[in-house]
């Protein structure tokens, strides 16, 4: 059955892996999964996390069968839009690490509510399309580099875990997935304020054929960037990079 997009995965030994990837520490008080479908990610998850476990399910029709597959984990089973949903009155202050084989359609937004709370995120394991995790972890230089790129590097270290191919889904997808594994780094690669940072990443971005003295002429104004960036393109700076152009162009 495909529900909102999302293809289920069928192979229990994948889920498996999935689930032994998460780490929920001392400091941790909850595993979140975003969108369980139908549990089989799930089953694995509550042997590991116990009562430290919290789902989220936008489809009734799931939400139903996992709360009588599932009876443990009715009190914390939550049926909302995650991209709707205020996960401070969940968690308060507290930490909690994300998991979940993602809808496709909201894996992006899903790693952008991550950054919005990374001083309580330090992990997520999750499913996403093979090109999109690709992206998230790729390097400077890269074809695949981009905004996602670095504004995740910036606060995650970002590893593809393995990769998996369309029949192991109910629906099979058109597409390969592939598992990403994000730890929140102990100091982060920047020192910018993050909105201002994030700014100029997407302006060098949006030009990104341009080297950056000819891309982002609203940002420059008078400035007078270092020679050693100002004939590189965005996709050749590291996160570093982009922190100290921040601090020229945004002080």
């Amino acid at each position: 059955m495909k529900a909102l997009g999302q293809h289920f995965l069928k192979d229990p030994e994948k889920a498996a892996l999935i689930a032994d990837a998460v780490v929920c520490g001392p400091e941790c008080s909850a595993v979140l999964e975003i969108g369980p479908g139908s549990g089989m990610l799930t089953q694995y998850l509550l042997e590991r996390f116990g009562d430290k476990l919290w789902a989220v399910e936008y489809d009734p029709r799931f939400a139903k069968m996992l709360a009588e597959r599932f009876p443990n984990l009715v009190p914390r089973l939550v049926e909302a839009d995650f991209t709707q949903l205020h996960l401070g009155r969940l968690f308060g202050s507290e930490q909690f690490v994300i998991t979940g084989n993602f809808p496709y359609q909201i894996s992006t937004e899903i790693i952008f509510r991550m950054i919005d709370y990374r001083a309580q995120v330090p992990q997520l394991v999750g499913m996403f399309q093979r090109e999109v995790a690709d992206r998230i972890a790729a390097g400077p230089g890269s074809r695949t580099y981009g905004i996602t790129s670095v504004l995740v590097q910036a606060f995650y270290d970002a590893e593809v875990l393995f990769y998996l191919p369309p029949e192991l889904f109910s629906p099979p997808p058109k597409v390969h997935s592939a598992v990403l594994k994000l730890e929140r780094r102990t100091v982060p690669r920047i020192q910018s304020e993050y909105k201002a940072f994030a700014g100029v990443v997407k302006t060098a971005f949006n030009q990104r054929r341009k080297t950056l003295r000819n891309a982002p002429k609203p940002l420059l104004a008078d400035k007078v960037l270092p020679e050693a960036i100002a004939g590189l393109r965005a996709e050749a700076l590291s996160v570093e990079d982009f922190d100290m152009l921040t601090k020229l162009l945004r002080p």
